[in-house]
Protein backbone atom coordinates (compact mmCIF):
# COMPACT_ATOMS: atom_id res chain seq x y z
CA UNK A 1 0.00 0.00 0.00
CA UNK A 2 1.22 3.46 -0.82
CA UNK A 3 0.33 6.88 0.54
CA UNK A 4 -2.64 7.24 -1.78
CA UNK A 5 -4.13 3.98 -0.55
CA UNK A 6 -3.87 5.17 3.04
CA UNK A 7 -5.42 8.47 2.02
CA UNK A 8 -8.32 6.62 0.39
CA UNK A 9 -8.86 4.61 3.58
CA UNK A 10 -8.86 7.83 5.59
CA UNK A 11 -11.47 9.32 3.26
CA UNK A 12 -13.69 6.25 3.61
CA UNK A 13 -13.39 6.29 7.38
CA UNK A 14 -14.06 10.02 7.67
CA UNK A 15 -17.14 10.01 5.45
CA UNK A 16 -18.63 6.93 7.11
CA UNK A 17 -18.05 8.36 10.59
CA UNK A 18 -19.55 11.70 9.61
CA UNK A 19 -22.61 10.01 8.10
CA UNK A 20 -23.15 7.88 11.22
CA UNK A 21 -22.94 10.96 13.47
CA UNK A 22 -25.39 12.80 11.21
CA UNK A 23 -27.94 9.98 11.33
CA UNK A 24 -27.48 9.64 15.08
CA UNK A 25 -28.07 13.35 15.59
CA UNK A 26 -31.21 13.27 13.47
CA UNK A 27 -32.59 10.34 15.43
CA UNK A 28 -31.88 11.95 18.78
CA UNK A 29 -33.41 15.26 17.74
CA UNK A 30 -36.65 13.59 16.63
CA UNK A 31 -39.34 14.63 19.16
CA UNK A 32 -40.76 11.65 21.02
CA UNK A 33 -44.45 11.16 21.72
CA UNK A 34 -45.51 9.09 24.71
CA UNK A 35 -48.93 7.54 25.14
CA UNK A 36 -51.72 7.90 22.57
CA UNK A 37 -50.94 9.56 19.26
CA UNK A 38 -51.41 13.32 19.70
CA UNK A 39 -54.16 15.07 17.76
CA UNK A 40 -54.72 18.62 16.58
CA UNK A 41 -57.10 20.55 18.79
CA UNK A 42 -58.51 22.97 16.23
CA UNK A 43 -58.13 24.42 12.75
CA UNK A 44 -55.68 27.06 13.96
CA UNK A 45 -53.25 24.31 14.89
CA UNK A 46 -53.88 22.65 11.54
CA UNK A 47 -53.08 25.94 9.82
CA UNK A 48 -49.81 26.22 11.72
CA UNK A 49 -48.92 22.71 10.63
CA UNK A 50 -49.82 23.48 7.02
CA UNK A 51 -47.96 26.77 6.70
CA UNK A 52 -46.58 28.08 9.97
CA UNK A 53 -47.75 31.32 11.63
CA UNK A 54 -48.44 32.86 8.22
CA UNK A 55 -51.14 30.28 7.45
CA UNK A 56 -52.76 30.87 10.86
CA UNK A 57 -53.03 34.57 10.09
CA UNK A 58 -54.17 33.90 6.52
CA UNK A 59 -57.05 31.76 7.79
CA UNK A 60 -58.07 34.50 10.24
CA UNK A 61 -57.92 37.09 7.46
CA UNK A 62 -60.09 34.89 5.24
CA UNK A 63 -62.73 34.70 7.96
CA UNK A 64 -62.64 38.46 8.61
CA UNK A 65 -62.72 39.42 4.93
CA UNK A 66 -65.30 36.84 3.97
CA UNK A 67 -68.01 37.86 6.43
CA UNK A 68 -67.42 41.59 6.02
CA UNK A 69 -65.91 42.35 9.43
CA UNK A 70 -62.82 43.55 7.58
CA UNK A 71 -63.12 45.38 4.27
CA UNK A 72 -60.63 46.55 1.66
CA UNK A 73 -60.79 50.30 1.24
CA UNK A 74 -58.05 50.66 -1.34
CA UNK A 75 -55.36 48.67 -3.14
CA UNK A 76 -54.11 46.40 -0.35
CA UNK A 77 -55.40 48.68 2.43
CA UNK A 78 -57.92 47.23 4.86
CA UNK A 79 -60.31 48.71 7.38
CA UNK A 80 -62.33 47.23 10.22
CA UNK A 81 -66.04 47.73 10.55
CA UNK A 82 -67.18 49.35 13.82
CA UNK A 83 -67.77 46.95 16.69
CA UNK A 84 -65.81 44.07 15.17
CA UNK A 85 -65.08 41.24 17.60
CA UNK A 86 -62.60 38.42 17.28
CA UNK A 87 -63.75 34.81 17.42
CA UNK A 88 -60.37 33.29 18.36
CA UNK A 89 -56.83 34.33 19.34
CA UNK A 90 -55.67 34.47 15.70
CA UNK A 91 -58.40 36.92 14.76
CA UNK A 92 -57.64 38.91 17.89
CA UNK A 93 -54.02 39.14 16.78
CA UNK A 94 -55.13 40.47 13.39
CA UNK A 95 -57.40 43.08 14.97
CA UNK A 96 -54.65 44.24 17.32
CA UNK A 97 -52.18 44.40 14.44
CA UNK A 98 -54.61 46.50 12.40
CA UNK A 99 -55.14 48.91 15.28
CA UNK A 100 -51.42 49.27 16.00
CA UNK A 101 -50.09 49.27 12.45
CA UNK A 102 -48.77 52.58 11.08
CA UNK A 103 -51.00 52.13 8.04
CA UNK A 104 -53.73 49.85 6.83
CA UNK A 105 -51.53 47.85 4.46
CA UNK A 106 -52.58 44.22 4.59
CA UNK A 107 -49.05 42.84 4.22
CA UNK A 108 -47.92 44.83 7.28
CA UNK A 109 -50.90 43.66 9.32
CA UNK A 110 -50.23 40.06 8.31
CA UNK A 111 -46.58 40.28 9.31
CA UNK A 112 -47.33 41.84 12.68
CA UNK A 113 -50.09 39.32 13.44
CA UNK A 114 -47.63 36.49 12.70
CA UNK A 115 -45.44 37.89 15.49
CA UNK A 116 -48.26 38.04 18.03
CA UNK A 117 -47.59 35.90 21.15
CA UNK A 118 -50.89 34.05 20.71
CA UNK A 119 -49.91 32.92 17.21
CA UNK A 120 -46.33 32.13 18.20
CA UNK A 121 -47.50 30.08 21.19
CA UNK A 122 -49.43 27.81 18.83
CA UNK A 123 -46.10 26.55 17.59
CA UNK A 124 -44.87 26.07 21.16
CA UNK A 125 -47.92 23.94 21.98
CA UNK A 126 -47.47 21.78 18.88
CA UNK A 127 -43.77 21.31 19.60
CA UNK A 128 -44.52 20.35 23.22
CA UNK A 129 -46.81 17.56 21.96
CA UNK A 130 -44.21 16.30 19.49
CA UNK A 131 -46.15 17.31 16.37
CA UNK A 132 -43.45 19.64 15.06
CA UNK A 133 -39.76 19.90 15.79
CA UNK A 134 -38.72 22.66 18.20
CA UNK A 135 -37.67 25.88 16.50
CA UNK A 136 -33.96 25.71 15.79
CA UNK A 137 -33.76 22.25 17.34
CA UNK A 138 -32.14 20.67 14.29
CA UNK A 139 -29.96 23.54 13.19
CA UNK A 140 -26.78 21.65 14.09
CA UNK A 141 -27.83 18.62 12.04
CA UNK A 142 -28.77 20.81 9.08
CA UNK A 143 -25.37 22.52 9.20
CA UNK A 144 -23.65 19.13 9.56
CA UNK A 145 -25.39 17.79 6.46
CA UNK A 146 -24.53 20.82 4.36
CA UNK A 147 -20.88 20.80 5.45
CA UNK A 148 -20.59 17.08 4.73
CA UNK A 149 -22.12 17.40 1.26
CA UNK A 150 -19.90 20.36 0.36
CA UNK A 151 -16.74 18.75 1.76
CA UNK A 152 -17.37 15.52 -0.14
CA UNK A 153 -18.03 17.49 -3.31
CA UNK A 154 -14.77 19.40 -2.98
CA UNK A 155 -12.88 16.19 -2.19
CA UNK A 156 -14.36 14.54 -5.26
CA UNK A 157 -13.12 17.39 -7.45
CA UNK A 158 -9.66 17.27 -5.87
CA UNK A 159 -9.46 13.51 -6.30
CA UNK A 160 -9.14 13.91 -10.08
CA UNK A 161 -5.80 15.82 -10.08
CA UNK A 162 -4.58 13.55 -7.27
CA UNK A 163 -5.28 10.59 -9.53
CA UNK A 164 -3.03 12.08 -12.23
CA UNK A 165 -0.30 12.70 -9.66
CA UNK A 166 -0.54 9.13 -8.41
CA UNK A 167 -0.44 7.82 -11.98
CA UNK A 168 2.67 9.87 -12.77
CA UNK A 169 4.46 8.67 -9.65
CA UNK A 170 3.65 5.05 -10.37
CA UNK A 171 4.31 5.13 -14.14
CA UNK A 172 7.77 3.60 -13.75
CA UNK A 173 6.66 0.76 -11.47
CA UNK A 174 5.19 -1.27 -14.32
CA UNK A 175 2.23 -2.42 -12.22
CA UNK A 176 -1.39 -1.44 -12.63
CA UNK A 177 -2.90 0.58 -9.81
CA UNK A 178 -6.55 1.47 -9.33
CA UNK A 179 -6.93 5.21 -9.95
CA UNK A 180 -7.33 7.20 -6.76
CA UNK A 181 -10.61 8.71 -7.93
CA UNK A 182 -12.04 5.22 -8.44
CA UNK A 183 -11.09 4.31 -4.86
CA UNK A 184 -12.88 7.25 -3.26
CA UNK A 185 -15.67 7.96 -5.74
CA UNK A 186 -18.29 5.61 -4.17
CA UNK A 187 -17.87 6.90 -0.62
CA UNK A 188 -17.68 10.55 -1.65
CA UNK A 189 -20.79 10.25 -3.77
CA UNK A 190 -22.55 8.52 -0.89
CA UNK A 191 -21.38 11.26 1.47
CA UNK A 192 -22.85 13.93 -0.81
CA UNK A 193 -26.18 12.11 -0.96
CA UNK A 194 -26.27 11.43 2.78
CA UNK A 195 -25.37 15.02 3.61
CA UNK A 196 -28.01 16.46 1.30
CA UNK A 197 -30.71 14.08 2.53
CA UNK A 198 -29.75 14.66 6.17
CA UNK A 199 -29.86 18.44 5.77
CA UNK A 200 -33.25 18.17 4.09
CA UNK A 201 -34.61 16.00 6.90
CA UNK A 202 -33.22 18.37 9.51
CA UNK A 203 -35.08 21.30 7.92
CA UNK A 204 -38.34 19.35 7.87
CA UNK A 205 -40.29 20.79 10.77
CA UNK A 206 -43.31 18.51 10.82
CA UNK A 207 -42.82 15.13 12.54
CA UNK A 208 -44.33 11.77 11.64
CA UNK A 209 -46.89 12.14 14.40
CA UNK A 210 -47.66 15.65 13.17
CA UNK A 211 -48.09 14.49 9.59
CA UNK A 212 -50.51 11.79 10.74
CA UNK A 213 -52.47 14.29 12.84
CA UNK A 214 -52.71 16.71 9.91
CA UNK A 215 -53.91 13.95 7.61
CA UNK A 216 -56.60 13.03 10.13
CA UNK A 217 -57.75 16.65 10.35
CA UNK A 218 -57.89 16.95 6.56
CA UNK A 219 -59.87 13.73 6.34
CA UNK A 220 -62.30 15.00 8.97
CA UNK A 221 -63.01 18.17 6.97
CA UNK A 222 -62.73 16.63 3.51
CA UNK A 223 -66.32 17.62 2.62
CA UNK A 224 -66.01 21.21 3.84
CA UNK A 225 -64.90 23.39 0.94
CA UNK A 226 -65.33 26.73 2.71
CA UNK A 227 -62.47 29.21 2.22
CA UNK A 228 -61.63 29.33 5.93
CA UNK A 229 -61.38 25.56 6.31
CA UNK A 230 -59.42 25.06 3.10
CA UNK A 231 -56.98 27.84 4.02
CA UNK A 232 -56.53 26.32 7.47
CA UNK A 233 -55.85 22.86 6.08
CA UNK A 234 -53.71 23.72 3.05
CA UNK A 235 -52.59 27.34 3.39
CA UNK A 236 -53.12 29.74 0.53
CA UNK A 237 -52.76 26.90 -1.96
CA UNK A 238 -56.12 25.62 -0.75
CA UNK A 239 -57.80 29.00 -1.30
CA UNK A 240 -59.79 28.99 -4.53
CA UNK A 241 -61.78 32.21 -4.28
CA UNK A 242 -60.25 34.68 -6.79
CA UNK A 243 -61.05 37.79 -4.76
CA UNK A 244 -59.52 36.45 -1.56
CA UNK A 245 -56.44 35.23 -3.42
CA UNK A 246 -56.14 38.67 -5.01
CA UNK A 247 -55.83 40.17 -1.54
CA UNK A 248 -53.90 37.55 0.41
CA UNK A 249 -51.31 36.22 -2.02
CA UNK A 250 -49.64 39.64 -2.51
CA UNK A 251 -49.82 40.18 1.25
CA UNK A 252 -47.98 36.90 1.82
CA UNK A 253 -45.34 37.89 -0.73
CA UNK A 254 -44.86 41.20 1.06
CA UNK A 255 -43.55 39.57 4.23
CA UNK A 256 -39.92 40.42 3.49
CA UNK A 257 -40.82 44.03 2.79
CA UNK A 258 -42.77 44.23 6.05
CA UNK A 259 -39.84 42.71 7.94
CA UNK A 260 -37.46 45.24 6.41
CA UNK A 261 -39.78 48.11 7.33
CA UNK A 262 -40.13 46.79 10.87
CA UNK A 263 -36.35 46.52 11.14
CA UNK A 264 -35.92 50.10 9.94
CA UNK A 265 -38.39 51.30 12.55
CA UNK A 266 -36.60 49.30 15.24
CA UNK A 267 -33.20 50.72 14.28
CA UNK A 268 -34.66 54.20 14.31
CA UNK A 269 -35.97 53.58 17.82
CA UNK A 270 -32.75 51.99 19.08
CA UNK A 271 -34.14 48.44 19.31
CA UNK A 272 -32.90 45.24 17.76
CA UNK A 273 -34.53 44.46 14.43
CA UNK A 274 -35.32 40.89 15.41
CA UNK A 275 -37.37 42.12 18.36
CA UNK A 276 -39.10 44.99 16.67
CA UNK A 277 -42.79 45.83 16.87
CA UNK A 278 -44.85 48.52 15.26
CA UNK A 279 -44.73 51.81 17.10
CA UNK A 280 -47.56 50.89 19.45
CA UNK A 281 -45.74 50.84 22.77
CA UNK A 282 -46.10 47.06 23.04
CA UNK A 283 -43.39 45.03 24.68
CA UNK A 284 -40.88 43.74 22.13
CA UNK A 285 -41.07 39.99 21.66
CA UNK A 286 -38.71 37.59 19.91
CA UNK A 287 -39.92 35.82 16.78
CA UNK A 288 -39.40 32.12 17.40
CA UNK A 289 -41.67 30.59 14.77
CA UNK A 290 -40.99 32.32 11.50
CA UNK A 291 -40.55 30.03 8.52
CA UNK A 292 -43.51 28.06 7.23
CA UNK A 293 -43.91 24.42 8.10
CA UNK A 294 -43.53 21.85 5.41
CA UNK A 295 -47.15 20.90 5.68
CA UNK A 296 -46.46 17.23 5.37
CA UNK A 297 -45.70 17.57 1.70
CA UNK A 298 -49.22 18.63 0.85
CA UNK A 299 -48.74 22.26 0.16
CA UNK A 300 -48.36 25.17 2.51
CA UNK A 301 -48.93 28.85 2.63
CA UNK A 302 -46.89 30.69 0.08
CA UNK A 303 -44.66 33.23 1.67
CA UNK A 304 -45.53 32.28 5.17
CA UNK A 305 -41.98 32.60 6.34
CA UNK A 306 -40.61 35.83 7.71
CA UNK A 307 -38.40 36.43 4.75
CA UNK A 308 -40.16 35.38 1.60
CA UNK A 309 -41.36 37.47 -1.26
CA UNK A 310 -41.27 41.21 -1.72
CA UNK A 311 -44.42 42.13 -3.60
CA UNK A 312 -47.13 44.08 -1.85
CA UNK A 313 -50.06 45.82 -3.51
CA UNK A 314 -53.33 44.30 -4.57
CA UNK A 315 -56.52 45.33 -6.25
CA UNK A 316 -59.27 47.12 -4.43
CA UNK A 317 -62.55 45.62 -3.47
CA UNK A 318 -64.21 44.04 -0.47
CA UNK A 319 -66.82 41.46 0.36
CA UNK A 320 -70.17 43.07 0.78
CA UNK A 321 -71.57 43.11 4.28
CA UNK A 322 -74.42 40.96 3.11
CA UNK A 323 -72.20 37.94 2.59
CA UNK A 324 -72.45 35.29 5.26
CA UNK A 325 -69.52 33.41 6.68
CA UNK A 326 -69.11 31.66 9.97
CA UNK A 327 -66.38 32.75 12.32
CA UNK A 328 -63.07 31.01 12.38
CA UNK A 329 -64.10 29.23 15.52
CA UNK A 330 -66.71 27.25 13.62
CA UNK A 331 -65.89 24.30 11.44
CA UNK A 332 -68.85 25.03 9.18
CA UNK A 333 -67.75 28.49 8.15
CA UNK A 334 -68.31 29.23 4.48
CA UNK A 335 -69.05 32.20 2.32
CA UNK A 336 -72.52 31.88 0.89
CA UNK A 337 -72.74 31.18 -2.80
CA UNK A 338 -74.79 34.29 -3.34
CA UNK A 339 -72.42 36.73 -1.70
CA UNK A 340 -70.60 39.18 -3.90
CA UNK A 341 -67.55 41.34 -3.62
CA UNK A 342 -67.65 45.03 -4.28
CA UNK A 343 -64.57 44.97 -6.48
CA UNK A 344 -64.40 46.25 -10.00
CA UNK A 345 -64.27 42.71 -11.31
CA UNK A 346 -67.33 41.67 -9.28
CA UNK A 347 -65.56 38.56 -8.14
CA UNK A 348 -67.51 36.44 -5.67
CA UNK A 349 -66.67 35.10 -2.26
CA UNK A 350 -68.37 31.82 -2.94
CA UNK A 351 -66.58 28.72 -1.86
CA UNK A 352 -67.45 27.07 -5.14
CA UNK A 353 -65.12 29.35 -7.12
Amino acid sequence: MNAFDYLALAVWGGVILSSVLLLRGLRRSQPSTLGPAPRLHDLSEAAFMAGGPGAVVDAALVSLLCDGRMVVGGPGIVQLRPGVRAADPAERAVLQAQQGAPSGWLYQIRYQAMRDPAVQETGDALAARGLIAPAGGRRAQSRHGVVQAVACGVALILSLPLSFVAFALQADSGTFRVPFIAEVFPVLLGGIVMGAVGASRARRRITRAGAAALRDMRAHFRTDQSPYVQTSLFGLRGLRDPYLREQLVPAARGTRLAAAQAGARARGSGHFASHSTWASGAEAIPVVWCAGSDGGGSGGSGGSGCGSGSSCGSSSGGCSSGSSCGSSGSSSSSCSSGSSCSSSSSSSCSSSS
